[in-house]
């Protein structure tokens, strides 16, 4: 068996691009998940059992700071684009050795909250929808 290395990186000094905009500055969280089930099927004799794993579909979860004042500030982009599809490429920190990966993806757009509690920064999560699967690739 082979021994694989490992270079984890911290994020701290990624890219999101949205469109031709950048937000990095807006968001301290940008996550892609997948989701599948198993579909089980039992017949009615003690051998007649299937178990079938389903097609992962994704999610994009976004946590952000709330910014109204700002013209395109990713608050007001995620409102004004509600339900529309948009290309969007995530890259983080540059590993210590090797290329920095680029993740890209079609999201779903939907808004986020908006307001918060006193005295906090108002800031919003939002869970958009993946067209098909993200594509991992050094740039």
């Amino acid at each position: 068996m082979a021994n694989i290395a490992v270079a984890p990186i911290i994020l701290n000094d990624c890219v999101l691009s949205v469109g031709t905009d950048s937000y990095e500055a807006h968001v301290s969280q940008v996550q892609f998940d997948p989701s599948s089930s198993v579909v089980r099927w039992k017949g009615m004799t003690p051998t007649s059992k299937h178990t079938f794993g389903t097609s992962s579909e994704w999610t994009c979860t976004l946590s952000y700071a709330q910014d109204w004042a700002t013209a395109n500030s990713l608050s007001s982009y995620l409102l004004a684009n509600e339900g529309k599809t948009i290309a969007v490429k995530f890259k983080p920190k540059k590993p210590a050795t090797g290329t920095a990966p680029t993740v890209s993806a079609s999201l779903i757009i939907a808004p986020g909250s908006i307001g918060g509690q006193v005295d906090q920064v108002a800031t919003a999560t939002v869970t958009l929808g993946v067209t098909g699967t993200p594509t991992v690739a050094a740039e």
